[in-house]
């Protein structure tokens, strides 16, 4: 049954998060187009990998295989971002409010404390990224609603900051808990061995690196001067 429920909501949360992103860009509908079927085929990528039990711990390349996976958006979307103006405008053109709000689905970090209840996690890891997750979605609105008001700028920085690091940690901690991988170094139950089955892989080789990228653009947003210290130095 949790299966079945997880499937349904990560489902749910990739398909609203990666439509939200879209439309929230300031891009040509043919664009958002192909944002989103290149976003539908990654996916149908890593779930497929996850399928044939190429993230499995025990597998000779499945720590390989789950890193390049989580990897590579993130790359490509910084060498993208590095080279074309327009990339770079597209992304920084979405309402920071929107981009914290987002982060609201994170609050399905409670899956990874199930999961842990069942057996099916264990160790430090299912406790650090869904206690993680979970105060960054609860959080999230708030956050916004400061953003959206222009205020509270400090807490914006620090709530963005803990909800990076709390996505970084967990993928240390999951790759160090994989049972049976040459880099396993917490020897703990099931370890990590969930999130390397479907629908639970969707988290790391999806979800993970679209929130990596969208609080990368918020720092990015943060860091800009605003309007009143552009005019100021005039």
């Amino acid at each position: 049954m949790l299966d079945f429920i997880g499937t349904i909501v990560l489902v749910a949360a990739i398909i609203v998060s990666v439509n939200a992103l879209t439309g929230a860009m300031p891009i040509s509908t043919s664009q958002r187009i192909t944002v989103s079927v290149g976003a539908g085929l990654w996916t149908g990528l890593a779930a497929a990998l996850a399928a044939a039990n190429q993230f499995r711990g025990a597998s000779p390349l499945g720590p390989l295989m789950i890193g390049t996976v989580i990897a590579f958006p993130l790359v490509a979307t910084a060498v993208a971002t590095s080279i074309s103006a327009p990339v770079r405008a597209s992304l920084l053109g979405m309402p920071m409010p929107f981009l914290i709000g987002l982060n609201v689905w994170r609050v399905a970090g409670g899956f990874f404390i199930l999961l842990a209840a069942e057996g099916r996690l264990g160790g430090p890891f299912p406790y650090s990224a869904g206690w993680g997750d979970i105060i960054t979605g609860v959080l999230a609105l708030p956050v916004a609603w400061l953003a959206l008001r222009g205020q509270g700028k400090a807490l914006v920085w620090a709530w963005n900051a803990f909800g990076m690091l709390d996505l970084v940690v967990a993928i240390a901690l999951g790759v160090i808990s994989a049972n049976g991988s040459p880099l396993q170094l917490i020897h703990a139950g099931a370890g990590s061995e969930a999130v390397q089955m479907l629908p639970w892989s969707l988290i790391p080789t999806v979800l993970v690196p679209m929130f990596l990228i969208v609080h990368a653009v918020v720092f990015a947003q943060l860091a800009r001067p605003d309007k009143g210290s552009e005019a100021a130095q005039r």
